[in-house]
C-alpha cells in the first residue's frame, strides 16, 4: 500500500494542513443551507481558488470539498445518487491545484459523518455505513486523492465503519474526532481512547487526532491527552477552530487572530502533534501565520496546561480545568477520572 502521508511526514517531520472550507466558502458566496459539495460542479473555480490560496499560504495538505459527500448527507439535497461522481469531481479539482505547486502537496479526501445515529439509537447499521463510506471513498480515489481523511467523528461505531471502508480501498487513512462535550466527543469518547481504537486496527491509520471542537485551547488539551502515553506508530493531528465562535447578527465570527493561531501551532508541536492545521474560521492569513510559526519553531518541552491557557485563551469546557497544576500528563489523567 502506498504511504504518501507517512513518507512526507518522514521527510518534513511536521506538516501543515489547510484551514476552513465552509466558512471561507460563505465569504465566496455560499448560502446557508446550500451543499458545498454541489459547488464541485456548479462553482469549480471557486473550489480551486480555495485550494490554491491555501497552498500559497503554505499548506502541505489540502482537504477536498467533500465533508458532507456521503449519500446520507447528500440526500438532503436530492443528490444521494451522485455521491461517487461528486467526490471524484472534488478530488480532481484539488489534484490539479496540488500538482501545480512547486513542492509536494497531498490531497486528502475529506470524509465527514453521515449525520445519522447507529442502531439501537437510530436506524443506521454498520453494513450500510460501510457501504456509504466506501462509495464516497472510491470516488475520492478515482479523482486522485492521496489519503483518506475521516474527520469530525463522535461515535466509535462510525469511526470503525469509516475506517473499515478506508481499508477496503487500500488507501492510507487518517481519522479525527471533535472533543466538544466536556472534553469528550458528543458520544462520550475521551481523547486518549482514540489512540487505543486506532492501535487495534489493521492496518492502523497513519494518524489520528482532534479537529473542530470549541477552540484552540480545548483542542490542545485533547492533544495533550492523546500524547501523554504514546502508543503504536501513529502520528497525531491538531486541526483547531480559529478561536471561539461568537454570534453577530446573522454571522458567526471566529475570534482567533493570526498571532493566536501561530502560538497555537507552536504549542501543538510542543504537545506532540505532527500534522497541524486549522478548522472553522481559519483563513488564508491565519494559515500563513501558522506556516511561519512551524518553520521558525523548534519543538520544546510539553507545555503545562496553564501555559496553554495563557497563550491561547480560557477553556470553553470549564470542566476540563479540574486538576490544572502545570503537569500536563498528570492533570490530563485526573481530568479523565473526574469525568467518569
Amino acid at each position: 500500500m502506498a504511504k504518501p502521508l507517512a513518507d512526507l511526514l518522514t521527510q518534513k517531520n511536521v506538516l501543515l494542513a489547510d484551514g476552513a472550507t465552509g466558512t471561507n466558502f460563505f465569504n465566496m458566496g455560499l448560502l446557508s443551507g446550500d451543499a458545498p459539495e454541489l459547488w464541485n460542479e456548479d462553482e469549480p473555480e471557486k473550489v480551486a481558488t480555495l485550494h490554491r490560496r491555501f497552498i500559497e499560504s503554505g499548506a502541505d495538505i489540502i482537504l477536498t470539498n467533500t465533508f458532507g459527500g456521503n449519500r446520507n448527507r447528500l440526500k438532503l439535497h436530492k443528490a444521494q445518487d451522485r455521491a461517487r461522481e461528486l467526490n471524484e469531481k472534488a478530488a480532481k479539482i484539488a489534484r490539479i491545484e496540488a500538482d501545480k505547486a512547486d513542492k509536494t502537496v497531498l490531497v486528502a479526501g475529506s470524509v465527514g459523518p453521515t449525520g445519522e445515529l447507529f442502531e439501537p439509537l437510530g436506524e443506521l447499521t454498520h453494513e450500510s455505513a460501510v457501504e456509504s463510506f466506501t462509495e464516497q471513498m472510491l470516488g475520492l480515489k478515482d479523482g486522485g486523492a492521496d489519503v483518506l481523511w475521516i474527520e469530525t467523528m463522535s461515535a466509535r461505531e462510525e469511526i470503525e465503519a469509516a475506517s473499515e471502508a478506508a481499508r477496503n480501498t487500500g488507501m492510507e487513512y487518517v481519522f479525527t474526532a471533535s472533543f466538544d462535550t466536556a472534553g469528550r466527543t458528543m458520544m462520550g469518547i475521551p481523547p486518549a481512547e482514540l489512540i487505543d481504537i486506532a492501535a487495534k486496527m489493521e492496518p492502523s491509520p497513519c494518524a489520528v487526532g482532534a479537529n473542530c471542537g470549541v477552540g484552540a485551547t480545548d483542542l490542545l488539551f485533547s492533544v495533550l491527552d492523546m500524547t501523554a502515553a504514546p502508543k503504536a506508530n501513529i502520528a497525531v493531528v491538531a486541526k483547531a477552530n480559529c478561536g471561539v465562535p461568537r454570534i453577530s447578527g446573522d454571522q458567526v465570527i471566529y475570534t482567533g487572530t493570526p498571532e493566536l493561531m501561530g502560538d497555537y501551532a507552536k504549542l501543538a508541536m510542543d504537545a506532540g502533534a505532527t500534522i497541524i492545521g486549522g478548522c472553522c474560521g481559519t483563513s488564508f492569513e491565519h494559515l500563513a501565520a501558522m506556516r511561519v510559526a512551524i518553520d521558525e519553531h523548534t519543538k520544546g518541552e510539553r507545555p503545562a496546561l496553564d501555559e496553554v491557557v495563557a497563550k491561547t485563551g480560557e477553556l470553553v469546557n470549564q470542566i476540563s480545568k479540574a486538576g490544572i497544576d502545570g503537569d500536563s500528563t498528570s492533570s490530563s489523567r485526573r481530568r479523565g477520572r473526574k469525568r467518569g
